[in-house]
């Protein structure tokens, strides 16, 4: 995947979210950040911490290990703080997630399906490192954003009629973001909100198993007309 594509799909997400209290998780979520409004956004972290900041300049990255104080819940990215963080223990971070607190979700996904359904933690026959909060943050959070490029890096879809990978959480997911289209669940029934015009139709439902409508307010879109800041990559 190249670095525009995921760069386009955080800058996607990042449109979707005006204000409030988000968790962003790893992978492309990671990227959002840098793209979200200033000062309208509190970022989350699940290791404990409100008011997470940018990730350092390269000359401000700390070399040596056993010196990092501040990760994302990732443990191995470094972030900064800004002048409001706030830091406590995990048990007070899993009650903000799961007690609702949370505005929204940015997480990544390796299937979803048309009912909402997510699955983001584990590939059948390939080393699992656990769900981690995954969990938590997709049933506490107000709204959970998907991010995920449409297809595998072997071609096949991550839009599913059902998800074949092990759960992380049932009828979830708000919004589906990819680097060709935008999905919307609302009322129950998964709706085409936009596509790239580089995408046809039939293109599309091609690349999507899954069952969809094309919604009301359905719009074209062109990723270099819309997107020229990410273009610029740091």
């Amino acid at each position: 995947m190249s670095e525009s594509i995921k760069h386009y799909i955080a800058w996607r997400c990042a449109q979707e979210i005006t204000e409030g209290v988000i968790n962003l998780g790893i992978g492309i979520p990671t990227l959002v950040a840098d793209y979200l409004p200033k000062g309208k956004v509190t970022l989350h972290s699940e290791n404990g911490m409100l008011g997470v900041g940018p990730v350092p300049a390269p000359e401000d990255m700390i070399s040596d290990v056993e010196k990092i104080d501040l990760v994302n819940s990732s443990g191995v990215q470094q972030i900064t703080a800004l002048p409001h963080a706030s830091y406590f223990d995990s048990s007070l971070s899993f009650c903000m997630m799961r007690g609702g607190h949370l505005d929204a979700t940015v997480i990544g996904a390796l299937q979803v399906s048309e009912r909402g359904d997510i699955a983001s933690w584990a590939v059948p026959g390939k080393d699992v490192l656990g769900v981690g909060g995954a969990m938590d943050l997709v049933v506490g959070a107000k709204r959970v954003i998907a991010a995920l490029t449409h297809q595998s890096a072997k071609g096949e879809p991550k839009i599913l009629p059902e998800c074949t990978y092990p759960l992380t959480a049932k009828n979830r997911v708000d919004t589906i973001i990819t680097e060709y289209a935008v999905f919307k669940f609302r009322e129950g029934q998964m709706l085409l909100v936009e596509l790239v015009d580089e995408v046809t139709f039939e293109e599309l439902k091609n690349m999507t198993p899954a069952s969809y409508e094309i919604a009301d307010d359905f719009k074209w879109v062109s990723r270099k007309d819309v997107f020229k800041e990410a273009l610029v990559l740091k």
